[in-house]
């Protein structure tokens, strides 16, 4: 969770797009973010070069999430374990 600090505009490209995100985190973080949503993005389009954006970002939601939930897993994993050897 972010504390209280001052919300910035930042703007990035993503997928030959320019995006203004407005947000509470460092500078780098959202141009992390935004490099890897363009890499996954970029790397769908290869795979599929007929998709137009909409269903292209679609996918990449998907894909992320899908990467999110299989993370979240195994943390959660994790944590079980840890907790077991306590």
């Amino acid at each position: 969770m972010t504390d209280k600090k001052e919300r910035k505009s930042i703007d990035v490209e993503i997928h030959r797009r320019k995006y203004t995100i407005v947000g509470n985190e460092p500078e780098e973080h959202i141009f992390k973010v935004a490099h890897l949503v363009n890499e996954k993005m970029t790397e769908i389009h290869e795979a599929n070069k007929h998709l137009d954006t909409t269903k292209l970002a679609v996918l990449t939601a998907i894909n992320t999430m899908n990467d999110y939930v299989k993370l979240k897993e195994e943390y959660d994993e994790l944590i079980s374990l840890l907790e077991e050897e306590k």
